[in-house]
């Protein structure tokens, strides 16, 4: 993790959550907000339709290449917000899985939300984050 980044663990909360409960950024560092990451492909096409883990799979690799494109990497990240179409949470927890995943043991604090709809047909997960990076770097 960056020496910039602090992610907190608090023991007075319940250490079910697989994310840390808060993240610190020390100056210097510029924050990196990046839009919802979709599950297309490089043709605009959503990748995956009807497959949870898939769409994930694709919505990470596309947050990757755009905190790349800001001089940013994963373990930069000290937020995410996670949203996934479906009413049912065991498809939360799947899109969720591969997320987790990602980060290996970089765990931001994230929100995982489900919701009716998202913005590209048959469209099933985006992620959203934010980043903190050292200034000059």
């Amino acid at each position: 993790m960056p020496d910039h980044v602090a992610l907190l663990h608090v023991p007075a909360l319940s250490d079910v959550a697989e994310y840390a409960y808060a993240a610190i950024v020390e100056p210097p560092a510029r924050l990196v907000f990046t839009a919802g990451a979709c599950p297309l492909d490089a043709e605009g096409r959503t990748v995956a339709p009807g497959n949870h883990a898939a769409q994930a799979r694709q919505v990470m690799a596309n947050l990757k290449t755009a905190l790349a494109a800001a001089g940013a990497t994963p373990t930069d990240v000290v937020k995410t917000t996670v949203y996934v179409a479906s009413s049912q949470q065991k498809d939360l927890v799947t899109a969720w899985e591969v997320v987790r995943d990602f980060f290996g043991d970089h765990d931001p604090p994230s929100t995982l939300l489900g919701v009716t709809v998202l913005g590209y047909p048959d469209q099933l997960v985006e992620v959203e984050a934010v980043a903190a990076v050292r200034m000059g770097a």
